[in-house]
Order: structure tokens, then sequence, then C-alpha cells
């Protein structure tokens, strides 16, 4: 006698998925950086106080820190934030950090493309649950406002007993 395993799957919110991609993102984002730092190109620009084209101080650092703090921070922005916020949020900057990722890419060696063409695709992806994240209608989206603002919404019809 043969059982079939069923697994029972459940809906994720976009929320979690979006917050995931841009976890996922920095991880790679973090990696390949410091993967660089094996290099001796790399390591000797540094000693030599440039990055790339630009002279590491304290605005560097400043807007280098920025630059990171933004997709750190729609890892929970994406969860907490009203859900128009959340997508166009996250639309703009996923956006922007794939174009600025693909021309840092540029003349680079393979392992900073590799990281690189799967960040943008990360970002691919919170675009696209972000652009398709799904509408409610008034009803629910009433019903969800009420839920969330702490008054009981029943979910079935009342019974006297």
């Amino acid at each position: 006698m043969s059982t079939t395993t069923h697994y029972q799957d459940y809906r994720i919110s976009p929320r979690i998925k979006i917050a995931a991609l841009w976890t996922s993102m920095l991880f790679i984002f973090a990696y390949v950086d410091l993967f660089s730092s094996f290099r001796a190109d790399v390591r000797s620009d540094i000693e030599a106080g440039k990055m790339f084209t630009f002279t590491i101080g304290q605005g560097f650092l400043l807007g280098v820190t920025i630059y990171v703090l933004v997709p750190s921070l729609l890892v929970f922005l994406s969860l907490v934030l009203p859900a128009r916020v959340t997508r166009l949020a996250n639309i703009v900057a996923a956006a922007l950090y794939a174009v600025t990722i693909a021309g840092g890419a540029v003349g680079e060696w393979n392992y900073y493309i590799l990281g690189s063409i799967t960040e943008v695709a990360l970002l691919a992806g919170v675009i696209y649950y972000a652009w398709t994240w799904p509408r409610s209608t008034d009803s629910l989206a009433s019903q969800a406002n009420r839920s969330r603002a702490g008054t009981r919404v029943h979910s079935g019809p009342k019974t006297d007993a």
C-alpha cells in the first residue's frame, strides 16, 4: 500500500517576501564587498585613501553608510509601513539600487559580476512583488483597518446562544 504525503503550503504575505529578498540581497552585497578586500588592487587603493574614483574620507564613509542603511531599513519598514507606502518605497529603492549595482559591476572580476547579477535579480523580485501586491475590496480593507485599530471583527455570522 502506497501513501502519498501532501504538504500544506501557506500563502506568504508580499511583505515577508520583500523583506526576505532585501535580506538576501544584503548578504550577497556584504560578502561580495568582503571578498573584494582579498584583492591586492583593492587593498592598495584603500591604503592610498581611494576607492574607485572617490577619496576615502568622512563624506565618502557617510555616503556609503547611508547607501547601506536604506536597504537595511527596508527589511523592517517593508513589514510595518502602510501597504501603499511600502509598495512605492520598494519599487523606487529597488530600481535605483539595481541601476547602481549594475553600474558598479562594469569592468569588475567574475565573482563581483555574478554577485551583482544575483543582487539585481533579487531586486527585480522586490519590484515584482511590490508591483503585483494583491488588491483588496473596500469591505475587506475597511475590515482590516478596523481590526488593526483594535475593533473586534467577526469573521462569521453572529449566533445567539
